[in-house]
């Protein structure tokens, strides 16, 4: 693996020009043996093989040039080679070509299943797992942040296990990511992860433009994702479907938000129905991480404040009638943005 001087977001666009220029091309099936697929998604799919001369197992990514283009695939590849140092983060092997149809890079190949194959669904996963799981991510997203980059796709899916307990995972998929600064005109479709800015350039189902001005990518949006994904783990179920005016659960979640709390009026009916299995401490987590306002959101890295203390209420369980409508058992996929040229 390659490790790059601790340098912001700018080294980028000199890396993806070294890149281009030196790409080589090449058949896959000449210099590696594919064992088997192992993903798939919109941006192709990922191969298990190995090195035909040195034996070496690697995640082999694969996108169509049909459907992927030259720059996206020189962001995602010089984004991920740039923070693969860092051990909470999915490694890469500085291997990048382009073949006839397709663009490839080779990443460490991750033996284990991605964290939201281990939800169970309306239970999610022991307390103790989601911790260990939060602090690792915490720290990978921290060191992303620190490079002037945003990761923009944290979801469960994109959290790799290489043990059932979360004792060590890692962080994947920099297709989305992008330096802070950039601006995003729009994306298209919501998920339950994207934050209340970014949904307010979300074109819905026959939409051909946006009336709200492009937002800038900031660590923020991925404070807000993994907020979400903390909900996520710990009870199976989504919190909201959208961050938008017309999801009623959102919209509860907001109010609670805004509702100026004194030691007087901390019970438990005052959170929503949703919401009641936490502790005080764990609201108050919560509002930190997802606080409506960008500008009181905090950074992902003040969630270690709150380890230390209980974040379910013992013998916490919700009735049948609060449960998410649908909201888990069906894995999400991700919404595709255009961004357009960087803020300066």
């Amino acid at each position: 693996m390659i490790q790059l001087g601790l340098v912001d977001g700018s080294l980028i666009d000199e890396l993806m020009e070294l890149t281009a220029q030196s790409i080589g091309r090449l058949e896959i099936h000449e210099h590696f043996n594919v064992v088997k697929e192992i993903g798939r998604g919109k941006y192709g799919k990922v191969l298990l093989v190995t090195h035909r001369f040195r034996g070496t197992p690697m995640a082999l990514k694969v996108m169509p040039k049909a459907s992927t283009k030259l720059q996206g695939f020189l962001r995602e590849y010089c984004i991920s080679l740039h923070l693969s140092c860092h051990p909470c983060i999915v490694g890469l092997f500085g291997i990048a070509f382009q073949s006839h149809e397709h663009y490839c890079f080779a990443q460490e190949l991750v033996i284990g299943r991605d964290l939201f194959a281990v939800i169970q669904p309306k239970v999610g996963i022991p307390e103790s797992s989601v911790k260990r799981c939060v602090l690792q991510i915490a720290s990978a997203l921290e060191f992303i942040h620190s490079h002037g980059l945003v990761h923009r796709d944290v979801k469960p899916e994109n959290i790799l296990l290489l043990d059932n307990r979360c004792c060590q995972v890692k962080l994947a998929d920099f297709g989305l990511a992008q330096k802070r600064g950039t601006m995003i005109r729009f994306i298209t479709g919501t998920l339950p992860y994207m934050s209340p800015e970014l949904c307010t350039v979300a074109l819905t189902e026959g939409q051909k433009e946006v009336s709200a001005p492009p937002i800038s990518v900031e660590p923020s949006l991925d404070t807000w994702a993994f907020g979400v994904v903390i909900f996520c783990i710990l009870t199976g179920y989504f919190p909201w479907e959208c961050c938008l005016d017309s999801d009623e659960f959102y919209q509860e979640f907001v109010d609670w938000c805004r509702t100026e709390r004194t030691p007087h009026n901390e019970e438990e009916e005052e959170v929503p129905p949703l919401w009641k299995r936490f502790t005080p401490e764990a609201m108050e987590m919560f509002g930190k991480l997802l606080a409506p306002d960008v500008e009181k959101r905090c950074a992902v890295g003040e969630v270690r404040a709150y380890v230390e203390k209980d974040w379910l209420r013992e013998g916490s369980g919700i009735h049948p009638s609060e449960e998410r409508v649908g909201a888990s058992g069906e894995k999400p996929g991700s919404a595709e943005g255009e961004a357009a040229p960087d803020a300066q």
